[in-house]
């Protein structure tokens, strides 16, 4: 007997029940997507409205009780559906309608392609009466979601579908209604979150996809609820936008170059400054529009905010509590496709570029997600690669979604560098040090020396008192000059261990070579060596080829460990002449294999070598840090012409200046001309760089009697080392 035959797929009843209730988030969700809806209907106001109602009334041993229940109607003026467009297409589930169609009659771009958004109603009430005017006719329909609960098959649940003339404005209308158990989900707070998932739904910038002649407005009502406000609210975007400390906005090609545009409030009258951009490469995720703002939290920033004109509904300044209370609800940056914003990207608690982890790396310079209220625009799913998840909870997480998060990044490095320097020139950041100026300040006693002699003399205090308390003075100076000196050279080990942790992983990666060699091959010296003792001499010649390997590779390792040694002692010696050039291509040795396929060379302005007094360690620090920051980015930007040349120019007094060029990307104009690439804690390396690399090849420099600065180049990254003149 044969089992084979045709069948078909019959969905269970509950399936509709399992495209709304289960795929929706949340009811927050659900009302979004019934507005999407009545935006895709060319309606221009859509009118939410919620009302807690009386479902009836039990009289219990004499005691009344009242039961409640709720009403939510979502009404719009749009261009209401036929009876045809009902059965055809509003009652199938997925229908591809929208997607095929993609515009609609007024030019607006469909933001329901999925074909599921009605079905969002199950998860705020019982039932849904639907009644909808178009051509002169009301059609309606009445769904209670428990008859698809009960059925087994979908099919087996009818629904009833009448139709009659009409004079009616055209337009569609839903109503929602429910018992306790969904009257329980609404009270104060989630009509607040509701209200401002609603002030987010739509970009308040220009997007020039949306039809410019669109106009679409969202009326809340709220009624019968204790302490909620029973007045009929326009949603409006929130007041926080335009009263920003730092903004960056612009377009960037799906070719990865565009133009953004930095501006900034701190400061009355600050010119806009604009920045051509370029990712390098395509953006793998279409063309991308930014419109970023952020905010400081300092107290007086937040003072400052306030005197901008953050206000209330009612036109009232807002005190500092409530500003910094909107700050943290208000936050997130929204990715947002044809003017509205794909859930939950932009939530304050959804952090999708992981701000909040890159500001515990760097909190002088990176912003965090409660900083920043922001808009990402992006394309069609077509031209972007990012597709929305079907169950609207934002985007699939491919190569298309982790591009824009690069991107997105990117864009706001920009900001964040331009707000490090002027937070830096203002005061307002943590202050960064120059240890080596920092110790001469902290250690001179001239000003003391001067304020004393100059109080002696104005009490007319006599010579010989004065000259015993100068001398104290003098002799205190010189212990501490005795500390500052002991501090210093703690401080110049502390730098050479910092730049020797890179020198490490060098020599970590380079070692595992030989160690694998010995990893493997020590089992075969054994079994060659046993039968060797055995008699067996065959092997002998084998065992005396591998010998010769454990040879080759120990002297590698030995190799290895040597490149340690500047940085490893425990205490620095004296100062002495160091052959210059000669060290200098020992600290490109150290990195000889990442050095592999690129040019590089020092060069000296003389035929001999030239010697200059220092301590070792110091130059390893300088040129570790400038040949490691050049590896990274020219690999970093993919750059084909791989190149380092450093120059050293002589004169008669010794060193004059010292060239350190590459090929890579360059350093930015603003960031050479602030001077903020030598400042600890600031990095432009996306990966959290601690921006200590140049601030300790600066500090090293200047104990060798150099003073490393950066020149701009159109080609590549420029720093001299140029001979101090106190030196």
């Amino acid at each position: 007997m044969s089992d084979s035959g045709v069948f078909k797929i019959r969905p269970a009843g509950r399936h509709i029940l399992t495209i709304g209730r289960d795929l929706i988030q949340d009811p927050y969700a659900a009302v979004v997507e019934l507005v999407k809806n009545a935006y895709d209907a060319d309606a221009n106001k859509v009118d939410i409205s919620f009302t807690k109602y009386v479902t009836s009334i039990e009289n219990i041993d004499g005691k009344e009780i009242v039961h409640y229940g709720i009403k939510i109607r979502v009404s719009d003026d749009g261009h209401g559906m036929t009876r045809t467009v009902v059965t055809d297409k509003w009652m199938v589930p997925s229908t591809d309608d929208k997607q095929i169609r993609k515009i609609s009659p007024k030019g607006r771009i469909m933001q329901g392609r999925k074909g599921i958004g009605r079905y969002a109603s199950g998860i705020l009430g019982n039932d849904l009466f639907l009644e909808t005017v178009a051509n002169g006719e009301k059609t309606s329909l009445l769904v209670n979601w428990a008859d698809f609960e009960n059925a087994e098959y979908l099919s087996d649940v009818d629904i009833l579908i009448d139709t009659e003339k009409s004079n009616d404005s055209v337009g569609t209308a839903l109503l929602m209604t429910g018992d306790e158990t969904f009257l329980s989900e609404w009270d104060d707070e989630q009509f607040q979150r509701l209200k401002r998932e609603l002030k987010k739904l739509m970009t308040p910038i220009n997007d020039t996809k949306v039809s410019k002649d669109s106009v679409f407005e969202i009326y809340l009502t709220i009624s019968g609820f204790d302490g909620v406000d029973e007045n009929e609210v326009k949603i409006e975007p929130f007041p926080l936008f335009d009263l920003f400390d730092y903004k960056i906005s612009g377009k960037v090609g799906s070719n990865g170059k565009g133009t953004l545009i930095y501006e900034m409030q701190k400061v009355r009258n600050s010119v806009p400054e604009t920045i051509k951009f370029d990712f390098n490469k395509p953006t793998n995720c279409g063309e991308v529009v930014f419109d970023i703002h952020v905010f400081d939290r300092e107290k007086e920033a937040i003072e400052d905010l306030i005197n901008r004109g953050l206000v209330d509904d009612s036109g009232d300044f807002i005190g500092k509590l409530d500003a910094r209370n909107l700050l943290n609800e208000n936050n997130g940056i929204g990715v947002y496709r044809n003017g509205f914003r794909i859930r939950p990207l932009g939530d304050p608690d959804f952090d999708w570029l992981k701000l909040n982890k890159d500001r515990v790396q760097n909190p002088s310079k990176k912003i965090g997600s409660d900083q920043v209220i922001g808009i990402v625009s992006i394309e069609s799913e077509e031209k972007s690669g990012l597709i929305e998840k079907s169950a609207r909870d934002g985007l699939r997480e491919n190569d298309a979604y982790s591009a824009l998060q690069e991107l997105t990044k990117e864009v706001i490095s920009k900001l964040e560098e331009r707000r490090f320097i002027y937070r830096s020139k203002a005061g307002i950041s943590r202050k960064t040090l120059k240890i080596e100026k920092e110790f001469e300040r902290l250690f001179s006693f001239d000003n003391l020396r001067k304020n004393v002699s100059s109080s002696l003399s104005r009490g007319k205090v006599n010579s010989i008192t004065t000259s015993e308390i100068m001398g104290a003075i003098d002799e205190q100076e010189k212990e501490q000059n005795a500390a500052a000196k002991a501090l210093k050279e703690t401080v110049a080990i502390y730098q050479g261990q910092a730049t020797m942790g890179k020198i490490v992983n060098v020599v970590i990666h380079e070692g595992r070579k030989p160690l694998d060699f010995f990893k493997n091959q020590v089992p075969l010296y054994k079994k060659y060596l046993e039968q060797y003792i055995n008699g067996k001499t065959e092997n002998l010649s084998v065992l005396s080829e591998k010998i010769s390997g454990i040879e080759t590779n120990a002297q590698i390792l030995v190799s290895l460990f040597k490149k340690l040694d500047p940085l490893a002692a425990g205490k620095r010696g004296k100062r002495k002449g160091e052959w210059l050039k000669q060290e200098i291509e020992k600290t490109f040795e150290v990195f000889k294999t990442q050095l592999e396929n690129f040019t590089w060379k020092v060069e000296i302005s003389q035929d001999r070598d030239i010697q200059i007094y220092c301590w070792l360690q110091d130059i390893y620090s300088i040129f570790t840090n400038l040949i490691e920051n050049s590896i990274y980015w020219i690999n970093k930007k993919n750059i084909e012409k791989k190149e380092i040349i450093v120059s050293i120019h002589v004169d008669g007094y010794g060193v004059n200046y010292i060239d350190y060029k590459d090929s890579g990307p360059g350093i930015e104009k603003h960031l050479i001309e602030s001077g903020v690439i030598f400042e600890p804690e600031f990095s432009t390396k996306p990966e959290h760089g601690t921006g200590l690399g140049l601030s300790i090849a600066g500090e090293a420099a200047r104990r060798c009697g150099l003073d490393l600065k950066a020149l701009y180049s159109n080609s590549g990254a420029y720093f001299r080392l140029e001979r101090l003149e106190e030196n």
